[in-house]
């Protein structure tokens, strides 16, 4: 418990971990496992509300955003063969993910929403191409129309990667419902922070079960656990991803808390966003769907790298906690051309699976440092605010009315425009 004090767990959170550790008295300890247990399951319970909020038919509880990546790439059948595409912006994970399961990753642009660019998603596809994963990136929706379509045209998986933008919407519809899977992350750099956990969505039954067994090999799942197989691709070689009812419990009281906390950091987003003066040579982050963006950053993009490190500068010597992307050169693994895992395909034995293996029909994608120009170019001139949930109306106007100054020492006011009516 000194852990969970450590990290500012609540009270109720804290109470979960208590009744869960505290239930049995007994000589092997709790039982923390979720399956076969003598009371009800809170990861069940867990992964039902989560449902629920989703909108979605089902809902598996792993035990980190990088499993429940791996889980749904496995449950989609991707594998030997097999090409993914993913933003040359997001957490390395995605990529990494897709190597674990024996798939090669292609990396493709993204736009000024700092989402993957469809655009470049369509050029990339290839007769190997079996799924696009678009990443939510610091709570932003992707252009969830332009992929579906895509996918359709080429009759390609779409796996929406929602780590860092749980609760987000597009259209209407909860991010992580609108692909053919979705994956979250749950922990403490998470929007819905817990301990560690993950959680993989979808509406289609032989997804859901194909992630069941890769999560849970050893078939605890299963309605007759050593039964035979119910239908050609349910059982497999998987492995042990399994959520234990210590998160659950914890996960379980977060989630709960998602729609307030959405609440408030969208009323920030829009309060700040409504005093900002558009200006000359800034363009603002490409939102494309308001209501539905979570809203616990604000992101826009100077005309040069080397004006966007000054203004962020200043906005930092004004209190802000405030920073460019790329400033400093630091080894970011959000940012592909730190991937040398991918782009030097190192693996874990010396024979290179999956980048040589036979069942790949190849060529491989040219993997290099500058292989996403645009990528790096919005990236050196992007500039991101982090915006507390707590900020009062009064603080988002002053906010607002320092980050107009700083902008205004170097740029001319447009003054018939709001901030979200800039484009490129």
């Amino acid at each position: 418990m000194e852990l969970a004090d450590l990290w500012g767990f609540s009270d109720e959170a804290k109470a979960k971990i208590r009744a869960a550790i505290e239930h049995e008295d007994l000589g092997p300890g709790p039982h923390l496992t979720r399956y076969y247990n003598p009371r009800p399951s809170k990861v069940a319970r867990m992964e039902k509300e989560a449902a629920e909020f989703l909108g979605v038919k089902y809902v598996l509880g792993v035990h980190s955003g990088t499993s429940a990546l791996e889980t749904a790439y496995v449950a989609a059948e991707i594998g030997p063969g097999c090409e993914v595409i993913v933003p040359g912006y997001t957490f390395f994970a995605t990529a990494a993910a897709v190597v674990s399961a024996k798939g090669i990753p292609v990396i493709a642009e993204i736009d000024e929403s700092l989402t993957i660019d469809p655009t470049d998603v369509a050029r990339k596809i290839t007769p190997n191409t079996k799924a696009i994963v678009p990443v939510h990136m610091i709570g932003t929706v992707c252009d969830m129309d332009r992929i579906m379509d895509i996918a359709r045209a080429h009759n390609l998986i779409v796996i929406e990667d929602v780590a860092q933008a749980f609760g987000a919407e597009y259209r209407g519809k909860r991010c992580g419902a609108i692909g053919h899977m979705g994956c979250f992350s749950i922990s403490t750099y998470k929007y819905v922070g817990g301990g560690e956990a993950g959680l993989v969505s979808t509406d289609d039954e032989r997804l859901y079960i194909r992630a069941q067994n890769h999560h849970d090999t050893g078939a605890c799942w299963r309605p007759d656990r050593y039964g035979k197989e119910r239908f050609p691709g349910e059982l497999f070689c998987g492995t042990n991803y399994r959520l234990s009812e210590l998160e659950g419990a914890v996960n379980l009281w977060q989630i709960r808390k998602a729609p307030a906390r959405l609440e408030r950091h969208r009323r920030v987003y829009k309060q700040v966003t409504a005093h900002l003066r558009p200006h000359r040579d800034i363009l603002p982050q490409q939102v494309r769907d308001l209501e539905g963006h979570v809203g616990y950053s604000l992101c826009f993009f100077a005309a040069e790298a080397s004006h966007a490190l000054k203004l962020a500068e200043e906005l930092t010597a004004q209190g802000m906690g405030c920073g460019v992307f790329t400033a400093g050169g630091a080894r970011d693994w959000h940012i592909y051309r730190f991937w040398e895992h991918i782009l030097e395909k190192k693996t874990a034995t010396a024979e290179g699976c999956p980048f040589t293996c036979p069942y790949y029909k190849g060529p491989l994608p040219a993997y290099s440092e500058d292989m996403c120009p645009r990528t790096l170019d919005l990236l050196s001139r992007g500039i991101r605010i982090g915006l507390s949930e707590w900020y009062t109306e009064e603080e988002c106007r002053e906010l607002a009315e320092t980050i107009n100054r700083v902008l205004g020492k170097y740029h001319e006011p447009l003054p018939d425009l709001q901030w979200h009516e800039v484009k490129p």
